[in-house]
């Protein structure tokens, strides 16, 4: 259990410092990027609502309010399908921008708080142990 937590801890640390400094400088939340990453990688830009909320794990209700608030900073908008009762979000222009500009602060983040702390060989073993645990999955 020791080793258990350490592990929590030290990527809730890692990742909390990457999406503070993420932030600070773009102005957008942990969660805001990921959805907007999500429109562009999975949807080139636009996806069904209740498919953006599978990718994220998370309920119907919590995206459509999280979603309310950044069409309000117009970074996305909702609009219904004409097949059926389904939604699809689309990434605004604006939107794109944000995403596009927060990229290099992201990964300057990831790089500083977490691949500049490893040695090549704690990349080999960190890249053995995440594809041995994902064959379990």
């Amino acid at each position: 259990m020791k080793i258990w937590h350490m592990w929590k801890g030290t990527f809730h640390t890692i990742f909390g410092r990457v999406v503070k400094e993420m932030s600070d400088h773009t102005g957008l939340s942990e969660s805001d990027f990921g959805i907007l990453d999500r429109l562009i990688l999975l949807g080139e830009g636009k996806l069904r609502q209740q498919e953006l909320a599978d990718s994220m794990d998370w309920d119907k209700s919590r995206l459509s309010h999280h979603l309310k608030r950044m069409e309000k900073r117009e970074l996305v908008v909702r609009n219904p399908l004409d097949t059926d009762r389904g939604v699809q979000v689309e990434i605004t222009s604006e939107g794109k921008l944000a995403l596009d500009n927060a990229r290099p602060f992201l990964f300057k983040a990831i790089r500083k708080h977490f691949f500049e702390q490893l040695t090549d060989q704690d990349i080999e073993v960190i890249t053995k142990l995440a594809e041995r645990t994902k064959e379990d999955l």
